[in-house]
């Protein structure tokens, strides 16, 4: 199974690359996960944000893989906790189907890509730096991932 992580946004701080890909590494032979990074559009100069997202919708609908199952992450999703999360990736995996993540870019997703997606999820209620937001996600399906294996990382 691929887990792939659709972010808009590029040049992150080096603490969020370097975290992002030490959680993506400790998944084992089974799970792979794998971040695309999706060129923010500029803003100004008689760019819209509705065009803006509009342009960063093509962009998302192209990177995303083919047949995966389509999780948005959006502030007004469904708030699970790790366990929940766990549960979903469980079902997930016995589907067979991939799993496509998608982080928005700094004025949100379109309602399309929204209304297509098979979850919207929430990490917080509060805005999110989206570097941040790379590395929580990354870390919260490592951590469900261990769960299922019943490995001593997530402690109840």
């Amino acid at each position: 199974m691929k887990m792939t992580i659709l972010a808009v946004g590029t040049k992150m701080p080096r603490w969020v690359d370097e975290a992002f890909d030490d959680y993506a590494k400790r998944f084992g032979r089974d799970i792979a996960l794998e971040l695309k990074e999706i060129k923010p559009e500029k803003r100004g100069g008689g760019v819209t944000a509705e065009r803006g997202i509009a342009a960063e919708h093509a962009r998302l609908i192209a990177a995303l893989p083919p047949r995966a199952r389509l999780v948005v992450l959006d502030e007004r999703g469904r708030n699970w906790t790790s366990m929940q999360l766990a549960a979903g990736l469980k079902d997930w995996l016995a589907d067979g189907q991939d799993i496509a993540f998608v982080i928005g870019g700094a004025d949100g997703l379109s309602a399309e890509l929204k209304q297509r997606a098979d979850l919207t999820l929430q990490l917080s209620a509060m805005t999110l730096p989206h570097g941040m937001v790379r590395v929580m996600l990354a870390e919260q399906l490592y951590r469900a991932v261990s769960i299922l294996n019943n490995h001593p990382y997530h402690r109840e």
